[in-house]
C-alpha cells in the first residue's frame, strides 16, 4: 500500500548536496505539507542550497545530529515519513578517519529507525549506495546480491542498510532502501570527482587523475535520483530494497576529456596520479525492478546533463569560489589527498 493524502517528511542530511535538491522537488509537490530539515551542517552542508525556502510556511530546518535520540525523538510523532539523507559520504575522507562514518552512518540511522518505531512513522526510507555492492567486474548487481563494500564510506553503508532492514524482521517497521549510483548535478560540494575536475579546468589547474583513468561509474542525476526516491517513498513495497541508476556507465577518463573538449582546455591538464588504496575498478548496477514494479525511468542522459552541469559551475562561480580558496575546509582536504600524489605524478 503506498503513501496517500497529505504528507509531512522530516528529511535528514537535507542541507547536502542531494538531500537539499530533494527538499526542493518535494516542495513542488501539493500534498507534501511539512518538510522538518535536520542537518548537522558539517563541512558538506550548506544552507545556501536551500535559500528562499526559508519563506515557505511548510519549510522548517533544524540544526542537529541524527545520533542525538532526544533530538529525534522529539521529532518523529510530528511525521508521516522519514527520508534519510544523512551520511559521511567522501570515500577519500573515509580513508584519512572512518569514525565520523561509523557515528553518522551506523549509530545515526539505528537512532533515527528506534525514534521512527516509537513514533510508530508510516515510512522509513533509508538513502543508501551502489557501493556497497562493492566493485563488479562483469554483469550488474541486483537487490539481492551480497554486499562486499571496499571503502571505509561503503564499510559503514551496508551495516547501516543491514540494520534497516533487521527492523521489518523483529518489529514490523515499514523500511525501505534505495542504492543510487554517482550522483552529479548543480550544488555539490567541490571535493567530489565531477566539481573538482570542472573547477581545476575553468582554473587550469591540474586535473589530478587517479590510476589510469580506467575505473568506470554509472552517472545518475540528481534530479532523475529525486524523482526515484519520490516514487519509493510514494508506492515502493515496504521491507524492499530499490536499485536507482541509468545501466549506463562511463570511463573517468572519457569523462575527463569530454569536458576539456567541451571547455576548449588542454588533455595536458591532466595529471595521472597514483592511485587511491581501495578504488573499485567498476560499479554497475540492474535496475530492472525500479522499471518493472516502479515504471521509472531516468529522463536526463548523462551527455546532456554533463554539459548543462559543466555550463552551471561556469556560471556560479560565486557559489563554488569561496569553497576552495583561502585556508578553507576544501584546501586542507585537498592538500591531505592529492597533495603527495601530484608530487609522485605519473606520466
Amino acid at each position: 500500500m503506498g503513501m496517500v493524502g497529505q504528507m509531512r517528511l522530516l528529511v535528514t542530511g537535507g542541507a547536502g548536496f542531494i538531500g537539499s535538491h530533494f527538499v526542493r522537488y518535494m516542495l513542488r509537490s501539493k500534498d507534501v505539507t511539512r518538510i522538518v530539515n535536520l542537518d548537522k551542517l558539517t563541512y558538506a552542508g550548506h544552507l545556501e542550497n536551500l535559500e528562499g525556502l526559508e519563506k515557505d510556511p511548510r519549510y522548517t530546518f533544524i540544526k542537529g545530529d541524527i545520533a542525538d535520540a532526544t533530538l529525534v525523538e522529539k521529532l518523529c510523532p510530528d511525521v508521516d515519513a522519514i527520508v534519510n539523507f544523512a551520511a559521511e559520504t567522501h570515500v577519500d575522507r573515509s580513508i584519512h578517519d572512518a569514525a565520523p562514518f561509523l557515528r553518522t552512518n551506523v549509530i545515526g540511522t539505528q537512532v533515527l529507525l528506534e525514534a521512527a518505531r516509537k513514533a510508530k512513522t508510516a515510512r522509513f526510507l533509508h538513502i543508501s549506495t551502489d557501493e556497497v555492492y562493492g566493485s563488479i567486474s562483469q554483469g550488474a548487481a541486483s537487490e539481492t546480491s551480497i554486499l562486499n563494500p571496499s571503502s571505509h564510506y561503503a564499510a559503514s553503508k551496508a551495516p547501516s542498510d543491514l540494520m534497516v532492514l533487521a527492523y521489518p524482521n523483529t518489529f514490523e517497521s515499514p523500511v525501505l532502501i534505495t542504492r543510487a549510483a554517482n550522483n552529479y548535478g548543480p550544488f555539490q560540494y567541490p571535493e567530489k570527482f565531477l566539481p573538482l575536475f570542472i573547477t581545476h579546468a575553468l582554473t587550469d589547474q591540474p586535473l589530478p587523475l587517479y590510476g589510469d583513468g580506467m575505473n568506470t561509474r554509472d552517472w545518475l542525476h540528481v534530479e532523475d535520483h529525486c524523482a526515484g526516491i519520490d516514487l519509493v517513498l510514494r508506492k515502493g513495497r515496504i521491507g524492499e530494497i530499490y536499485n536507482i541508476g541509468t545501466g549506463v556507465d562511463s570511463a573517468n577518463l572519457d569523462v575527463v576529456k569530454r569536458l576539456l573538449k567541451h571547455l576548449n582546455k588542454p588533455e595536458s591538464l591532466i595529471t595521472f596520479v597514483p592511485d587511491r588504496p581501495g578504488h573499485d575498478r567498476r560499479y554497475a548496477m540492474n535496475i530492472k525492478k525500479m522499471a518493472s514494479e516502479l515504471n521509472w525511468r531516468t529522463k536526463i542522459n548523462f551527455d546532456e546533463g554533463f554539459d548543462d552541469l559543466i555550463r552551471w559551475y561556469e556560471n556560479h562561480r560565486a557559489w563554488w569560489e569561496p569553497l576552495t580558496s583561502g585556508s578553507s575546509e576544501y584546501k586542507k582536504y585537498f592538500a591531505r589527498q592529492y597533495g603527495q600524489r601530484l608530487t609522485k605524478t605519473k606520466k
